[in-house]
């Protein structure tokens, strides 16, 4: 008999059992005679019998899987996002099927149909559809749904995020108080809200230390990888009235630009200083250990996972929706401390 075609009738019918019995051996086993369930259990054994999670989830209503939706998992931000909600839901008994945007809403979409029609447990997202309207969608399937890595006001669900106001600010502000003046802020993509909160961030330093705006050139990138970063510092090098430091939206960013202006001869920071955000590992471990904002990405999947789960097992409407954010922290490495600033 062939592993796959395999079913619990089959399993009955070899141990001699009813089918009620073969199911009590596989979910309440402590209900069968011993002599029953080793034989049972030796028949499951002998076939390959496998149950079928979907069937006993339909049965129960209820899914052991969550879905994570991250903009891009290449970026190790989100792949250690990924770690912190994946150890929250292995304690809960729970798995996490993980997927990619790519920044694609179209994409976005296409993935939270997918999981409305696998019926999982609930969804964890850092969402590109700015209109919120996908998640609108999802919620009226009946699918709970946490923000991860992005603020959500309002009582639609809960969110999870940093303030990334703060942390561009941070990142200018020590930038400026070392006596930086020409400074470029590399974007990630613009139509994001990270990007626009970390550009916010550095006006809000100009402001404080009174220097025009005007001073903070904006260069936009597509995306939040290297090879934007590499096509940054090529623009930066052909600027005119070069910056004397750069604050760039991740760090992946930050390591193109490095890359670029490396191998055009440039030192880093004694030229131009460099900053970065995140804080991932490749952050201390690069040729000039890069400065940088950094996030508790772990922490932000972990909890947002654990809200998720939280609101998933209550009764309905015993769960209240909340908006937690986490500071972010200023690393301070040799990219930024050049001894040349001004200008």
């Amino acid at each position: 008999m062939k592993r796959s075609t395999v079913g619990i009738k089959d399993v009955a019918e070899q141990a001699g059992v009813s089918l009620g019995t073969v199911s009590n051996v596989l979910n309440r086993p402590a209900t069968v005679a011993e002599p029953t369930r080793r034989r049972v259990l030796a028949v499951i054994e002998r076939l390959g019998y496998v149950r079928s999670e979907t069937a006993r989830q339909l049965r129960a209503g209820r899914s052991r899987m969550l879905a994570l939706l991250v903009l891009d998992l290449a970026n190790p931000f989100f792949a250690e996002l990924a770690r912190g909600a994946q150890q929250a839901a292995r304690e809960a008994g729970l798995a996490v099927m993980v997927c990619t945007s790519a920044g694609d809403p179209s994409q976005e979409a296409a993935y939270l149909g997918m999981f409305a029609e696998q019926r999982v447990r609930g969804v964890l997202i850092t969402p590109t559809d700015a209109t919120r309207d996908h998640l609108r969608a999802l919620r009226s399937r009946g699918i709970s749904f946490v923000v991860a890595d992005r603020a959500w006001s309002g009582a639609e669900a809960c969110s999870v995020s940093v303030d990334d106001v703060a942390g561009g600010r941070l990142a200018v502000r020590h930038l400026l108080a070392s006596g930086h003046r020409r400074i470029a802020y590399v974007s990630g993509s613009p139509h994001l809200a990270q990007s626009r909160d970390r550009h916010q961030g550095a006006l809000d330093a100009f402001d404080e230390a009174r220097v025009a705006r005007h001073s903070l050139t904006v260069l936009e990138s597509r995306r939040f990888d290297v090879a934007s970063g590499r096509e940054a510092g090529a623009r930066l090098l052909a600027a005119a009235d070069r910056p004397t430091a750069v604050f760039c939206a991740n760090d992946l960013l930050a390591l193109g630009v490095l890359q670029t202006l490396f191998a055009a001869g440039i030192r880093v920071p004694d030229d131009i200083a460099l900053v970065g955000y995140d804080d991932i590992e490749f952050a201390a471990g690069a040729a000039v250990p890069l400065t940088s904002v950094r996030q508790p990405s772990f922490r932000i999947g972990r909890t947002a996972a654990e809200l998720l789960i939280e609101e998933t097992a209550g009764r309905p409407g015993a769960h209240e929706h909340r908006e937690i954010v986490f500071q972010p922290e200023l690393v301070v490495r040799t990219s930024s401390l050049g001894a040349r600033a001004g200008g």
